[in-house]
């Protein structure tokens, strides 16, 4: 078995396709998804599944969750080897004392055309990112929703994205850890 994060984006937002975490955690386990675990409303999902490839399994959930529920959600699906390294590579370590300043964007792709010197421009005092392969840090300390970076990112990234708090990827690696057992690697 492999385990498996699986990020949504756009579910349970502003009352649009709306997924109750219970529906969507029984129309995994439908897929042969095993000890399904959900965080929060947001779409957040820890599971195991024999299938080894993650493009395969991400076609899969997405078509499964377009007939369950009559939409098609993106889904970003990541190995938990991966969410740890992700956290483990995180440039503000700083932040983390403050994990709601502090945001990871997942992209689907790696950002080759970004426009880097557009979201320099968008920094507000305090702010800063970082960009690497698929993935967007951002440090923001007055807060995400005053951030004209964090509004703008994904239009300027040129590649869709979906973004989690550091409290939601550290929980999400906390309860991969407790799925695993002491074997899976951590930041």
């Amino acid at each position: 078995m492999h385990q498996w994060v699986a990020l949504f984006r756009g579910i349970n937002v502003g009352g649009h396709h709306r997924l109750p975490m219970k529906d969507l955690a029984a129309s995994l386990a439908g897929q042969g998804c095993k000890d399904v675990a959900t965080y929060i409303q947001s779409g957040n999902v820890v599971f195991l599944h024999r299938e080894p490839d993650p493009q395969k399994l991400t076609r899969s959930i997405s078509q499964q969750i377009s007939k369950d529920f009559g939409f098609s959600p993106d889904v970003f699906l990541m190995s938990v080897d991966e969410l740890a390294d992700c956290a483990a590579r995180n440039p503000f370590k700083e932040a983390e004392a403050k994990p709601k300043s502090l945001h990871v964007s997942f992209l689907s792709d790696i950002a080759a055309n970004a426009d880097i010197k557009a979201l320099e421009a968008l920094r507000s005092n305090g702010e800063e990112f970082r960009l690497t392969d698929k993935t967007l840090y951002l440090h923001a300390p007055n807060g995400i929703g005053r951030s004209k970076l964090a509004a703008k990112a994904e239009k300027l990234l040129g590649v869709s994205t979906t973004a989690r708090n550091w409290r939601t990827v550290s929980k999400l690696l906390d309860m991969a850890r407790e799925q695993q057992g002491p074997a899976v690697a951590g930041p």
